[in-house]
């Protein structure tokens, strides 16, 4: 727009870019949608940006005057390079939503409505709210509800196979990118008392799409599940999220599985059902692939509550690379997960040393690289553990051949 001078009036308060669909709150104060809508709903804000009073309704009034006088102005400028904006969608009201919803309650329509509603929550976080507050989520939900309860839909889809296009698949996909709120997801559990269980079902027998926004939905659901409930959760939950780990469904879903676990691990007997589900050997296999930073952070996190117990320590030192690799990942990933590898040596030293743990602690460098750390800046409560560590076992380390010469002036003395 060079060599156009916008009029100020064109410019939206919050931006400062020229609006394209200007819109009036209650205070009177003209805003471009765009801009208004995320402040107001995925920021949560209920006051006016620039008169800070509080929005009596979250209402916006399209300026239609205003809106004539920038596309005459577009026009006029169109030389200078100014692009006429497109005229703007009018947003979707609640009729439109009821209809829709009605209309997925209909086998026959279901699909398609499904899918109409999913593009209208796709548009625009101002669609997300008014589609969470219709109702949709208990729509959504009795959808899903239907195909758990009958085993033959939910084992239709994994025939299908990935690329289909099933109700249950759309109506996850719309719950997800709802990003529901708190209280939505209090009400899903308070409908259900067995959603978890639902959700656990979907897992085991549904098609790859489903799995996956099963997952996230779960995610989201344990954030706000009260403790007393974590402590009650069935073993093939554990199962079927060690599952996920292991296929790999989607980078999304493993990320998702791996804080569902993180979750849930640290209430009651929850260690030992991920343990006995496979979960040690599943994360030692992840970190061998060289995982992202904050996954290799989540994973080393989750096997630190898993070696908490003695059945995760048994697991952690039978795999071949387990001692290894929690070795390898304590000088090249981040400090949290330099914290995390030491905490998970720490507690295997103290509560497992056996001669052999002992020996293969050297023998894979995992000494070695203690004595390297103490040299290093780390924070106070690692150096306690790796000095705590090497005073434990310098009868069998100190004098060790395995152990680089130039170390042995930071093992710690007696």
């Amino acid at each position: 727009m060079e060599g156009a001078e916008v009029p100020p009036y064109f410019l939206c308060p919050v931006s400062l870019e020229i609006m394209r669909d200007p819109v009036t709150l209650a205070t009177g104060i003209t805003y471009d949608r765009e801009n208004i809508e995320r402040w107001i709903f995925s920021h949560n804000h209920e006051i006016c940006p620039v008169t800070k009073q509080p929005l009596p309704n979250l209402d916006v009034t399209p300026n239609h005057t205003l809106r004539r006088l920038i596309q005459a102005w577009c026009a006029a400028n169109a030389s200078n390079g100014v692009e006429r904006f497109p005229t703007p969608r009018p947003p979707v009201n609640m009729t439109r939503i009821a209809a829709l919803l009605d209309e997925a309650r209909l086998p026959q329509t279901q699909v398609t409505a499904l899918g109409k509603l999913k593009a209208i929550v796709a548009e625009s976080d101002r669609n997300r709210r008014c589609v969470e507050s219709s109702g949709a989520v208990d729509v959504l939900a009795s959808i899903i509800e239907k195909s758990v309860s009958n085993s033959t839909d939910l084992e239709e889809e994994v025939c299908d196979g990935v690329g289909s296009s099933s109700a249950t698949d759309e109506a996850f996909t719309i719950l997800c990118s709802l990003q529901l709120s708190d209280k939505s997801l209090l009400g899903l559990l308070q409908r259900d008392d067995n959603v978890i269980e639902s959700l656990t079902k979907v897992l085991e027998r549904s098609s790859y799409p489903s799995r996956a926004y099963s997952l996230l939905l779960l995610e989201s659901l344990l954030s706000v599940v009260a403790p007393a409930r974590l402590l009650s959760l069935r073993e093939e939950l554990f199962r079927e999220l060690t599952k996920v780990l292991r296929d790999q469904i989607s980078y999304q879903a493993t990320k998702a599985a791996l804080h569902a676990l993180g979750a849930v691990c640290p209430w009651g007997q929850n260690r030992l059902k991920a343990v006995q589900a496979g979960a040690v050997r599943v994360l030692i296999e992840l970190l061998l692939d060289e995982p992202e930073k904050r996954m290799c952070e989540m994973i080393l996190g989750i096997l630190h509550q898993l070696c908490t117990c003695a059945e995760g320590r048994a697991e952690l030192i039978g795999h071949a690379a387990g001692i290894a690799v929690v070795s390898k990942k304590m000088h090249r990933v981040s400090q949290p997960a330099s914290r995390m590898a030491v905490k998970i040596l720490y507690t295997v030293a103290k509560s497992s040393p056996s001669l052999a743990v002992l020996h293969e602690m050297l023998q894979v460098g995992a000494v070695s690289k203690l004595c390297l750390m103490l040299q290093m800046d780390c924070d106070m409560k690692a150096k306690e553990k790796i000095q705590g560590i090497l005073r434990l076992h310098s009868k069998v380390w100190r004098n060790s051949p395995c152990l680089i010469p130039r170390l042995r002036a930071s093992y710690p003395s007696l």
